[in-house]
């Protein structure tokens, strides 16, 4: 019983730490963009948006993923046959790269506390989808659990990723010809 309990705050602490690196990357594109806006305005927002990262990042993502990983450690402990599973040893490679792209958030964040992040928004926009990926990969492996299973998800997660880009690039032009962000006054 200790285990499933283990298993649920691990998931929920997953969940969130995915919502806060989801959420972040969508902070810094606001910031970037807000760089083109009025200085006046610009420097309204731009505050704005380091406070919202700030509080966002050290309040709930970080703790996210440091909970995750205690959660998962505990679980090992109380199963630790887990460790001997095929498919356990490829999702410690999922999570490691997943603290990579946690990591490069962390660069990202502290470029924006010196002021300009140097990442374009649509170069943002591409890599806010490396979290998408990591998470399909994840859910994938731990439901299926076989090698046949995971091949068909990481085929899945590159056709998914091919529309996720496609998609960022239509989105763009759109965007480009609707002029979204201007003010309807």
């Amino acid at each position: 019983m200790t285990y499933l309990y283990l298993k649920s705050l691990h998931i929920i602490f997953i969940t969130t730490w995915f919502a806060g690196l989801f959420y972040i990357i969508r902070l810094f594109i606001y910031y970037k963009e807000a760089e083109d806006k009025p200085e006046l305005e610009s420097a309204i927002l731009r505050k704005q948006y380091l406070l919202m990262s700030k509080r966002l990042f050290y309040m709930i993502t970080w703790p996210s993923a440091i909970l995750a990983s205690i959660f998962a450690f505990l679980m090992l402990y109380e199963v630790p046959a887990l460790i001997t599973q095929p498919w356990m040893l490829i999702k410690f490679g999922f999570v490691f790269a997943l603290y990579l792209y946690h990591y490069s958030c962390q660069v990202i964040y502290n470029q924006m506390a010196q002021g300009e992040i140097k990442f374009s928004a649509f170069g943002l926009r591409i890599w806010n989808e490396v979290a998408t990926i990591i998470l399909f990969a994840c859910v994938f492996l731990v439901v299926l659990k076989t090698t046949i299973g995971w091949v068909f998800g990481v085929v899945g997660i590159i056709g998914v990723s091919v529309l996720l880009m496609l998609g960022i690039k239509v989105y763009k032009n759109i965007r480009a010809k609707n002029s979204w962000d201007a003010d309807d006054n």
